[in-house]
């Protein structure tokens, strides 16, 4: 079944790994290998979680990279889909032979 508004993973990031454990942006980016840039625009949702940030954020949460990664693909077509109505693609057939 596909979630019509699946929540960024930066908002996950945010509510389940870090709250929980106290982590300020700053603590989890050096728990992440990371700057606090990037961790910062990742869970203010102006970036997503790369394959590479999947495997640091299954290695620091727990879970697996395909969690992760999954957790970003359903955010990504649901954005996409909002949008996949106004593409304008022609159908291409195989030729006859």
């Amino acid at each position: 079944m596909t979630m019509r508004n699946p929540v960024h993973p930066g908002e996950i990031i945010r509510e389940e790994c870090l709250k929980p454990l106290g982590l300020s942006i700053t603590e989890g980016a050096k728990a992440l290998g990371i700057s606090r840039k990037v961790l910062s625009e990742i869970v203010n949702g102006r970036a997503g979680v790369s394959a590479l940030m999947a495997f640091r954020l299954a290695k620091a949460f727990g879970s697996t990279p395909e969690v992760w990664g999954g957790i970003q693909l359903d955010y990504d077509l649901a954005q996409a889909r909002k949008q996949a109505k106004t593409l304008k693609v022609a159908r291409v057939e195989a030729p006859l032979s």
